[in-house]
């Protein structure tokens, strides 16, 4: 990836102009982290890296970015800037074009996002990042107070920098978030769920979790962290911990696994019928929660009668012609108390135990 960032910054001085890679690339390059991403700040204006790249996105123009694919790898290509004017706690709303990468800088969050790489693969730091990544402290680039007033999400972003890196928040940044959380409020539900599902993702995320509870953030987000949260493996785990306001909007996907972690939460054990029900995925990361041991449930999920109701030995045209039933409402709740007793072993699953049990109980 830093060979074809290279490559993609010489394109750039080959036309004319300076580039460089900036923020969270370089970050992680010395902490030896992965990136999945790169940041380029570039003194090319959106329309002038059109004209460089013929293939080139322009979704965000008006704010001086532009989104590139190159040999595979996303970049993220910005026009050097200021940013004059914020709008609604979090967006800017004019922006200057310049020519001076400093000055760009300057408008940037956090000091370690500061960080620049130039074509040769130097790294440069003009607002001394590496000596605040050595000692692990995030600190605002400029004055903190104003920093966080004009944009709220900035509070998400240290905590969750914070709770990604083991990083800790310096004096003013922690003072400047307690001032400023209110502004959380402002901020979009999509905005807010963005951050705290990187934060509720995170190996550290108990490190997190710790943080939004020490500045009193949870009620700001419409979340609840007055219960205990346990790790778990999947971050909707986390969120059914949580208890998130109906306005975070998931998917349809997630809104299942949310729905069915939260029924089986319900009587604070897991039973068979819930192992049927609602698989061993869903199970597992309730064992988490419930602090029982989830390395079980698989193997209790393999040792279940059945597996779903297609593998009883009767249906519900055998319920029918074995009571010769006219009113064929009955069938439904006689397959589902079969089916009960057959996962909780109370009933053999072979056809004439279940003809049996059907003639006794329902005839």
């Amino acid at each position: 990836m830093k060979e074809k960032a290279m490559e993609l910054l010489n394109i750039f001085y080959e036309n004319g102009y300076e580039a460089y890679v900036v923020g969270g690339f370089v970050r992680n390059m010395i902490l030896g982290l992965p990136s999945f991403d790169v940041d380029i700040a570039t003194n090319a204006t959106p329309k002038e890296i059109q004209e460089i790249f013929n293939v080139v996105k322009l979704p965000f123009e008006g704010y001086g970015s532009v989104h590139l694919t190159y040999k595979k790898v996303d970049f993220e290509i910005t026009t050097y800037r200021m940013e004059l004017e914020y709008q609604d706690k979090r967006k800017p709303s004019k922006i200057i074009y310049t020519n001076s990468l400093k000055i760009d800088l300057k408008r940037r969050d956090f000091t370690m996002n500061t960080l620049c790489m130039d074509k040769d693969g130097n790294v440069i730091d003009f607002l001394n990042a590496t000596n605040d990544i050595r000692n692990k402290v995030i600190k605002v680039v400029g004055n903190t107070d104003t920093k966080i007033k004009q944009d709220a999400l900035r509070i998400l972003r240290a905590v969750r920098f914070a709770t990604e890196l083991g990083f800790e928040l310096d004096k003013d940044l922690e003072e400047a978030i307690i001032n400023n959380r209110e502004s959380l409020k402002e901020l979009s539900f999509y905005r807010k769920k963005e951050e705290l599902n990187k934060i509720l993702a995170s190996v550290n995320a108990l490190k997190g979790i710790e943080l939004l509870r020490r500045f009193s953030l949870d009620k700001c987000l419409d979340i609840d962290l007055s219960g205990i949260v346990n790790k778990t493996s999947d971050p909707i785990g986390m969120w059914a911990q949580v208890n998130p306001s109906f306005e975070y909007q998931f998917t349809n996907n997630e809104k299942a696994y949310l729905e069915a972690i939260l029924r089986v939460l319900e009587d604070g054990n897991i039973n068979d019928m819930e192992l049927y029900k609602e698989g061993n995925y869903v199970c597992y990361i309730a064992c988490q929660i419930l602090n029982m041991d989830e390395t079980k449930i698989y193997d209790r999920y393999d040792a279940l009668p059945i597996k779903n109701q297609s593998e009883i030995n009767i249906n519900g045209k055998d319920i029918i012609d074995i009571l010769n039933l006219e009113d064929k409402s009955l069938v439904k709740p006689i397959l589902s108390d079969v089916e009960e007793k057959i996962v909780l072993r109370k009933l053999e699953n072979k056809r004439d135990v279940l003809e049996k049990y059907v003639i006794a109980n329902y005839s």
